[in-house]
């Protein structure tokens, strides 16, 4: 029983950590959202807890599931990613998935420092780095 309550409380933190970014994002209206961060960061740690019976204390059977996970969040993140015309669009969007893929491997981990770290400074650079950021209308006058 203790093992479920361990990945109970994995998962939970993964869902949790996530959960602020995808709201971030919903609220600026980009294609991922409330739903798609938290659940990314939920499926991230559960393929790193799924693992466990057969894997056991195998690292290098581990580091090819993390290997897994940072490539299929990179093929995620590239489909939120839109070329139009000189412009594109969800980079932002993109590395705030891959953030979160991050965020749900440290859970199943249990690195909980540096999921929190990682989703702290992801909500932040999304939040705070805003006025930063140039308008393509500013920067794009050849009309």
């Amino acid at each position: 029983m203790d093992s479920t309550l361990q990945h109970v409380i994995d998962l939970g933190a993964a869902y949790f950590l996530a959960l602020p970014i995808g709201w971030e994002r919903e609220r600026s209206e980009r294609s991922a959202g409330i739903r798609t961060f938290p659940l990314v960061g939920l499926a991230s740690c559960a393929f790193i807890l799924g693992t466990e019976s057969i894997l056991g204390d195998h690292a290098e059977g581990r580091a090819r599931i993390v290997e897994g996970v940072i490539t299929g969040m990179g093929f995620i993140g590239g489909g939120a990613i839109l070329k139009i015309g000189n412009s594109v669009r969800g980079t932002a969007t993109a590395a705030s998935l891959w953030a979160t893929g991050a965020i749900g491997v440290c859970c199943g981990l249990e690195s909980y420092d540096v999921a929190v770290v990682v989703s702290i400074v992801t909500i932040v650079t999304l939040w705070l780095l805003v006025p930063l950021k140039v308008e393509e209308s500013k920067t794009d006058n050849r009309d």
